[in-house]
Formats: C-alpha cells, structure tokens, sequence
C-alpha cells in the first residue's frame, strides 16, 4: 500500500518529518520492491515500527517504509525454543503469539509499545544482571541490504555479521524478519517497596547481584526510592496477581491519570513539584504478586515525555546517580519525573551499550511539555565523565568521534555498513551524526 507522504511524528514528539513517500509493505518482497524502487528514483529509505524512539534514528525524508501490517510469526522451531518474527510484530502481541507454544521471551525491558525490528535495533533492554538486552535474544534476521537483496543472516549463513545485524541501528538494512531465541514460559514473583535511598545505595551492588531482576526509582526531591526485586519461577508456579481494582488505582489512575495532571500542572508551577513527588513515593510503589513474566516485567505508561539514558560500568553507577542528585539540588531544579536504575550482563554486539562491560543505566526524563535540553545536558557530562555510553534510541549530544572511542568494534561496524549499504541508501541525519557519512 502506498500514499504520499503526510507528517510522520514520534511518541515523544521530538522528531518529525514529511517524507516524500510512504509505503505500508506486508511482505518481504513488498519491501524488496520498494527499496529497488527507491534506489532508482535517488531516495533514501528508512523504516518505522511505533516511533518510540526520541532520537532522530527512524526519521525518513524519502521513503519511509511502515512495517505496522509485517506482523506475526513465520515460524517456530520448538525443538530449539526459537521464534521467527516480522519485523513489524509488537513487542505487546509477542506474549500471545508465543503462548501457544510455552514459550516467553528471555528478558524485556519496562515499555512494550515498540516493534521487535525496533527495539533490537535501539539496544532496547530491560533490567538483570545476568540478562542482555532485547538484541542479545536474536539468533537470525533477513534484510533488505542496500542494493535491495534479500541477505539472511543467521549460525549458518554470514554469521559474522549477526554482532552488527542483531544491534543495526538501521544502518545496515531494512529487518523484515528476525528469530528470537525464547526460554520456557515462566512465572515471577515481584516485591515492590519503598526504602529510604541512602539506605539502598549502601547495599546496592548485594541487592543487584542477590536478584534475578532489580531496579530502582528515586523521585527527586524526596529521600526515598521505589524499588522492585523480580524473582522467575517455574511456569506451572502459583498465580497470584494483584487484585484488579488495586491494579487500575496503581497503574491506570494514580501511575497515569493523576500524575499526567500532577506534570501539566508542575509545568506552569514548579515549586508544586517537591510536594507532589513526597506524596507520590507514599502512594505508589508498594506491593506484592505473583504472575507470568510478561505482567511483570512490563508497565503501561500513557504520560508523554522525553529521556535521556545512560549505559555505565556497573561500579560507576552508584557515584554518578549520586553526582546527578547533587546537581539537581545544586541547580534548585523541580523535576517531575523520577531517575530510573537498572542494570545488564555484558555481552558481544558490537555497538551494544553493555559490549564488553557488566553495566548499569541512568536514565532522566522530563515531562514533553518541558523543555529537558539544560538537565539533560548538564547530566550529559556527568555520564561522559564516568564513560557512559547513550542509549541509540534515546535523547544525546554525542557523534561519531566520541562514541567510536566508547565501542572497541565501532570501525567493525562501519566495515559491514560498507559492504551492506556502500551508497548509504538508509542514511538519515541522525545516523551521519553518530556513524558519520
């Protein structure tokens, strides 16, 4: 399907373009098609899942080509617990798409709005110490190169390339499908509480290394964090969910509802701000439950904003989320939003924020009616000096001269990107930033 280009906008409403044409493929030939196509009118091509992420890195002034209807499974190998997926498949169907088979998805991060083509190629990730990210789950993916092939990568063919492929950032191809290695459906058990931050930074790295997943939020302004502590269990473990209407007070009225108006007004108001957020940490934060991995590990967030994150060595993130509370009090800031921790194992893509490194992330963020350039900016310098790594998919100042000192395999990843799209056919302004040209 194809239509002229109308405005395409991100979630976070920090990217935006009219693109001189837009394609909604529901095949790997359709994309095939309209790559070729591209290539001989001298457009440049990018895909688009759900837009979430707040960089510029899916902004398409050519072509832009829409995976929404590339959905669902192509095939499943149960004998290996594996899944092959379109590209365009959301991470929030996959959950269903897999239950047929007893099967769930290793590790995901908090949001699950994303495409899967999207969230690998971002580094999207969630939180565990002994757990990668989204783009470690992948085992094989094919791609529209930029000579408009079809080129399958996976243990058996060009696996040299899956440490890039699996982590592209769009650079190298358009995904049109991916095999994700999946585990055994199982349950969690979640301990949510309040606890008095100074208190947990004294214990943090026994907290993080004692539990399968562990993250923390701290409101500023306030001297408490929310912290969960995420236990897997069997499959066949006992279901116990939190009550529904306790859910939608947490969730849907207080976590959303309250809290978007509790932003709008912090907006006009700042000093409202610290009150509120005293009285958020003592309304939210505080349960316990039981349930299958998926209702676990991710959240509804409906309340619009913009983030900044920062993946760190492991060991840093104590002295830099205490260098960034410091700021905030130093600058007399009102903050709305709380500063998230969570943490990975390292692993081997090659431009994967945890590459080589056991790693903690930061992440700030402000309400999309603010303006978050002079906190994100001034965080920004704290997470260099601790030699942080941005996430792809999330606001930064950073390009290619200083991010290729951060990625031992940076000039690896530029040598595939020669060999899959040497007219650079899936540039962007965003990827001349961070790659160069």
């Amino acid at each position: 399907m194809t239509r002229p280009g109308g405005e395409w906008r991100n979630w976070g409403r920090t990217a935006r373009v009219r693109p001189q044409r837009v394609e909604f493929p529901t095949t790997p030939e359709a994309v095939q098609r309209a790559v070729r196509a591209a290539i001989s009118r001298g457009m440049h091509v990018k895909a688009v899942g759900a837009g979430h992420s707040f960089t510029g890195i899916a902004v398409a002034p050519g072509l832009l080509l829409d995976l929404t209807d590339l959905s669902g499974v192509v095939a499943v190998d149960t004998a290996r617990s594996r899944v092959r997926l379109r590209a365009g498949t959301r991470l929030h169907r996959i959950p269903g798409l897999l239950a047929p088979h007893g099967l769930a998805m290793e590790n995901l991060g908090d949001i699950d709005r994303q495409s899967i083509a999207g969230a690998i190629s971002t580094g999207t990730h969630g939180t565990g110490a002994a757990f990668g990210g989204i783009a470690t789950q992948i085992v094989g993916a094919t791609l529209v190169t930029g000579d408009g092939e079809l080129l399958t990568v996976d243990e058996t063919e060009n696996a040299d390339l899956l440490p890039a492929v699996a982590l592209g950032l769009g650079a190298l191809g358009i995904l049109v499908d991916v095999t994700v290695q999946c585990v055994p459906a199982f349950m969690m058990s979640a301990v949510e509480h309040p606890e008095p931050v100074d208190e947990l930074l004294e214990t943090l790295d026994a907290r993080v290394a004692a539990s399968d997943h562990f993250e923390f939020y701290w409101f500023p302004h306030t001297d408490v964090a929310l912290t969960k502590t995420h236990t897997r269990l069997a499959g066949d473990a006992m279901r116990r969910p939190l009550p529904r209407v306790g859910k939608w007070v947490d969730e849907t009225l207080l976590s959303n509802g309250v809290y978007r108006v509790v932003c709008a007004i912090g907006t006009a108001l700042p000093a409202v701000i610290p009150s509120f957020s005293r009285v958020a940490v003592t309304l939210t934060g505080d349960r316990e439950y039981t349930d299958a991995s998926t209702a676990v590990l991710t959240q509804s967030r409906t309340v619009r904003f913009r983030e900044m994150e920062y993946a760190l060595p492991a060991e840093d993130v104590r002295p830099a989320f205490e260098a960034v509370r410091a700021l905030i009090a130093e600058r007399g800031w009102r903050i709305s939003f709380p500063i998230e921790v969570r943490f990975a194992r390292a692993d081997d893509l090659w431009l994967s924020t945890a590459h080589g490194r056991a790693t903690g992330y930061i992440a700030v963020h402000r309400y999309w009616r603010e303006d978050p350039t002079e906190y994100f900016e001034a965080v920004e310098q704290i997470m260099r000096e601790y030699g942080g790594r941005p996430h792809w998919g999330k606001i930064h100042g950073q390009d290619a001269a200083s991010l290729r000192a951060q990625y031992p395999r940076f000039d690896d990843f530029l040598a595939v990107r020669d060999r899959l799209d040497p007219e650079r056919v899936f540039r962007n302004r965003y990827l001349d930033r961070v790659l160069g040209e």
